[in-house]
């Protein structure tokens, strides 16, 4: 009885068995981060279909977190572009694109830049031949 009480409870916290983690804070700190055990970590959550929007909404928290600092790390924004159009799965490839236009912050744009020089999007959706 005690680990059925248990379980329950684990179950509301939870929402009703579905995983919580990563939540879209916990991705965007290992986006700021990303380091090689973030980019693991990140890698793991890209493989998993089920955690899409939980990459993205991590994504969107960390280019808002980034434009609203009071120094802008530009480089940085581009190599976590150029990173992930690298090694995300084309099924993100479009997505993350739409997050990189969806401001014309400098924060944004300097993403964006890194998204375009890694080619991720053109590897995954090539142009035809005609």
């Amino acid at each position: 009885m005690l680990t059925s009480s248990t379980n329950q409870e684990s179950n509301r916290e939870t929402g009703m068995g579905q995983a919580t983690f990563p939540d879209r804070a916990s991705v965007a700190d290992k986006l700021a981060a990303l380091s090689g055990e973030d980019k693991a970590a990140i890698l793991l959550v890209m493989e998993n279909a089920r955690q899409d929007e939980n990459v993205f909404s991590g994504l969107e928290m960390y280019l808002e977190r980034a434009s609203r600092s009071r120094f802008l790390h530009t480089i940085k924004l581009e190599a976590a572009g150029e990173w992930l159009g690298t090694h995300a799965p084309a099924r993100l490839q479009i997505r993350l694109d739409e997050i990189s236009r969806s401001s014309q912050h400098p924060a944004f744009q300097a993403f964006r830049a890194g998204l375009r020089r890694s080619g991720g999007l053109e590897r995954a959706y090539p142009k035809s031949p005609t």
